[in-house]
């Protein structure tokens, strides 16, 4: 029996880690870090590039990856053409959200930084 496998969701949250982890912490990667948000910026990219798909025999799917976690597969080397034009598509979608959402994130973001920093009433 075969199994087929959508690997282009897996692919992009990979490639969207490796690129955030080189935007400044704030207030792009705690932006990011809202579950909305990365949901927001993964259907930006998913919509704009096509899906890969492989075809894989039961054997071949370890324990993991039959629970949900298909971390395991990876596409195969992509020319640098689309490398770039995934990254591209990335950091299009980053700037657009953030942009669109600037006061939203900017009071989310400022209200959890703010409230880690104010003293504990519990003191009095």
């Amino acid at each position: 029996m075969k199994t087929v496998v959508n690997l282009t969701q897996q692919s992009i949250v990979g490639e969207i880690e490796s690129i955030l982890n080189t935007y400044p912490s704030h207030p792009y990667q705690q932006a990011f870090a809202i579950p909305d948000l990365r949901q927001e910026l993964i259907n930006f990219v998913l919509n704009r590039i096509l899906s890969f798909y492989s075809v894989v025999s039961d054997e071949q799917i370890p324990a993991e990856a039959e629970q949900g976690s298909l971390a395991y597969y990876k596409l195969p080397r992509k020319p640098l053409e689309q490398q770039l034009h995934l990254q591209n598509l990335i950091h299009q979608g980053i700037c657009l959200i953030v942009q669109e959402k600037s006061d939203w994130i900017s009071h989310r973001v400022c209200e959890t930084v703010q409230s880690a920093c104010e003293p504990s009433h519990w003191f009095g």
